[in-house]
């Protein structure tokens, strides 16, 4: 089966085209381009499972105390800034999410969930978002511990791959036309449209940008208050954590990070989905992406 908006090229047509002239739509074929090496595939594939794992379990873990404050403790009788919990309500169970002075009904989602028994579970994240899919500190702990580790290690062998190899110059750097060209790539997003042919070699001015902002604020940010939170570390090398406010601080930074993360791979995947997903997994699969036929002439092109 052919992909949307494709044409389906009888026999005759295909040994037409392949005797017609360069300027002539090249064949399906000839469109493909080897658009991510090997080393980068590798990795990616491991960082989203490294994600996965280390937001489910640390799902597990904030369900341990879920509340969120800012200071160096939480026994400072300060009200806390986000809190799932769950209160009893004329004798049945309802959870609630305060958020300072405001408080949001979230049963059967956060605060008080059916559990796998068919009663009420009164954890901040149900079972089936957390890692384990039942509670455990401990088991939550190792294993978000275990892939915090590998994905530290991964993106550093990434990040010295990108410099090496020359891929972060090249294909990550945005020139000042891309980003004279911001709001014309937000225009396209919020059309729909996508750059084909030549255009479809290279990321957009936003994507770039958003790949930048993850390897180079949002992932170091997220790993160093991880670290901030460990008693060992802050006690090796005293005085660092209070730069961020202390250790309850790095661990509600932690958090809001974790969950712009999860909005960044959201919009990822939608983008993936919308622009041809058998295509881009194809391409981080196998290496090779269709970048489909030269827009027609007098068409605006993508500015890469």
């Amino acid at each position: 089966m052919s992909s949307p908006g494709r044409r389906v090229f009888s026999r005759d047509e295909v040994a037409v085209q392949e005797a017609a002239p360069l300027s002539m739509p090249r064949l399906h074929r000839d469109t493909l381009y080897y658009r991510h090496r090997l080393p980068v595939r590798l990795m990616h594939w491991i960082n989203v499972l490294c994600l996965i794992v280390l937001f489910m379990s640390g799902l597990s873990i904030f369900n341990a105390h879920p509340a969120l404050y800012w200071g160096d403790s939480s026994y400072s009788g300060r009200p806390a800034i986000l809190q799932i919990t769950s209160v009893d309500i004329d004798s049945a169970p309802k959870g609630v999410v305060r958020i300072g002075g405001y408080q949001i009904d979230t049963t059967g989602v956060l605060g008080v969930s059916t559990g796998r028994d068919g009663t009420p579970s009164r954890y901040a994240f149900p079972s089936w978002m957390t890692l384990p899919g039942y509670y455990s500190l401990a088991y939550a702990r190792q294993w978000h511990f275990f892939f915090a580790w590998l994905f530290v290690f991964n993106g550093v062998a990434f990040l010295a791959y990108s410099i090496w190899s020359g891929h972060l110059v090249r294909d990550l750097a945005p020139g000042k036309q891309e980003l004279r060209g911001i709001g014309e790539s937000v225009k396209d997003h919020l059309r729909f449209r996508h750059p084909h042919g030549e255009a479809a070699k290279h990321y957009n001015v936003l994507q770039k940008l958003a790949y930048l902002t993850v390897i180079f604020i949002l992932l170091p940010l997220i790993a160093l208050m991880g670290m901030a939170m460990s008693p060992m570390l802050d006690s090796a090398i005293t005085g660092w954590v209070d730069w961020f406010g202390g250790r309850q601080s790095a661990r509600t930074i932690h958090f809001i990070i974790a969950w712009l993360l999860v909005a960044f791979v959201l919009i990822h995947v939608f983008e993936v989905v919308v622009s041809g997903l058998w295509n881009h997994l194809r391409s981080m699969i196998t290496g090779y992406y269709d970048t489909g036929p030269e827009p027609a002439s007098g068409a605006r092109r993508e500015i890469t």
